[in-house]
């Protein structure tokens, strides 16, 4: 298989499994995000409530592309995932997926709505911060911008969903005063009226198909960290493109940054300039006889990567320079430029068509499994009182359109966080604070705040250890 030993190919089929398992579980884990208000309202029977789920959880994986999937990727340090040191490799891949599976069993076991994106990215952001501990690495750095981004997306977001939904909820109770059914536990009806079982259904689909959309990509994020950190001659660049187009982008890119009047440049953003035409040149000779990458050495493979990679960072750096010191550039050589970056960027972004089809089933299948623990959390113990029809219809709306909004930015949010939070927001606009469960809402917010350092700490020992253990 790719060439590798038996025992390479075993190691990589094991990690394989394992990320397909993360995702699994996390199917199983996230699933009563979906599916609870229709099940606790009996607008759908279990069985097809989570089937239904399972098969939107796929579409969501397939149409949602690969912003978060490279936004999750961009976390690691570029050093750390092409250390050509295979054993080093081995460690950093197990000790992401190992922390990952760990803590969103044993949270799932304990029927917390824990966040499979908070344990994935706190796994990396350990593995991350080891990395640049270990001697010799002072010179890796995490992409802390990225980091930034994100631990703001995951912070945020649940308290979006928990505002939005109670204002959506104030305003459905203002607007439809007379239908007391939308807004009181209806345990008496073996199912809603039509109207609001289509409701609850659409709600349900909707979060179930953005859930997709973004955690799915997190699963793609995993399986190419393992497929570039152990086969990087084959999954640092997108063999399926060709070098010599790679080759035409990076000189039209060159000729516009060479337009660029360095006179009104500060000294800073000229220093960004030189260092940007300094990497084209560096990448341009490696590509000038290949007429594919496979002709490529595996560390010529890793360089075209790595300098991509700093070019973009770079182009950034430049794009967002000061006010007073703007970029001299026609709109004609902006956008340009842009589409340039972009092209360059889609030989690095992206995920073999083979990889989203194993996510998709993995997340869908882990879908129909395991849904009781969670969903009578969501529908019983967040608040005092039942979900209602209109609780249940306002947290999931705002929940997908919350997490729709985040794939689109390329950003990761927790779906469990998002609709948990709508969720107590809802119960909030009903009766007030006091209609909360403190008990649950602590445990929620203990997940919630423990999550990220236990899951740092434990990858990130754990990428030591099997560092010392397998390789040193």
């Amino acid at each position: 298989m790719f060439g590798l030993s038996l025992e390479m190919t075993l190691i990589l089929l094991l990690c394989l499994l394992a990320a397909a398992a993360f995702e699994f579980i996390n199917g199983f884990h996230d699933t009563a995000n979906a599916v609870a208000t229709v099940i606790y309202t009996k607008s759908l029977k279990p069985t097809v409530a989570v089937v239904w789920s399972g098969i939107w959880n796929a579409l969501g994986v397939f149409i949602g592309g690969v912003g978060v999937a490279m936004g999750i990727l961009n976390l690691l340090p570029p050093a750390a995932l092409t250390d050509q040191n295979i054993y080093h490799a081995i460690a950093l891949v197990l000790a992401l997926v190992v922390t990952a599976i760990l803590w969103n069993l044993g949270t799932w076991y304990f029927g917390l709505p824990c966040s499979s994106s908070h344990t994935l990215i706190g796994s990396i952001f350990g593995v991350g911060l080891a990395y640049i501990l270990l001697p010799n690495n002072g010179n890796a750095a995490l992409n802390w911008s990225k980091v930034q981004d994100v631990g703001l997306s995951l912070l945020i977001s649940p308290v979006i969903g928990f505002s939005l939904a109670l204002v959506l909820m104030i305003l459905l109770k203002a607007t439809f005063k007379k239908r007391n059914e939308l807004f009181e536990h209806q345990h008496h009806r073996k199912s809603p009226p039509w109207g609001v079982r289509a409701v609850l259904i659409f709600t349900c689909t909707s979060v179930s198909f953005s859930h997709g959309s973004n955690d799915g990509q997190k699963g793609i994020g995993l399986v190419m960290i393992v497929l570039i950190a152990l086969l990087p001659a084959k999954f640092a660049l997108d063999s399926s493109k060709n070098p010599q187009e790679l080759l035409t982008h990076l000189y039209r890119t060159e000729i516009v940054l060479k337009e660029i009047g360095t006179n009104k440049l500060s000294d800073e953003d000229e220093a960004t300039l030189q260092v940007m035409i300094k990497k084209i040149k560096s990448v341009e000779p490696i590509l000038f006889q290949a007429h594919n990458f496979d002709s490529l050495k595996q560390d010529e493979i890793i360089n075209v990567r790595k300098g991509i990679m700093s070019i973009n960072k770079e182009y950034k750096k430049l794009t967002t320079a000061s006010l007073d010191h703007p970029v001299t550039l026609s709109s004609t050589q902006l956008t340009m430029l842009k589409h340039e970056m972009s092209a360059l960027k889609s030989y690095v972004e992206y995920a073999p068509y083979w990889v989203i089809v194993m996510i998709a089933l993995s997340l869908g299948i882990g879908t129909m499994i395991g849904w009781k623990r969670i969903v009578v959390t969501v529908g019983e113990k967040i608040g005092k009182t039942p979900l209602t029809y209109a609780q249940g219809a306002s947290a999931e709306l705002i929940a997908a359109s919350t997490i729709l909004f985040s794939s689109h930015l390329g950003l990761p949010v927790s779906t469990t966080h998002v609709l948990s939070s709508g969720v107590a927001g809802t119960m909030v606009a009903k009766e007030g604070l006091k209609n909360l469960r403190r008990k649950t809402v602590r445990n929620i917010l203990l997940a919630w705040v423990l999550t990220l350092p236990v899951t740092i700490v434990l990858a990130g020992s754990l990428f030591l250890l099997f560092r010392w253990i397998i390789g040193g």
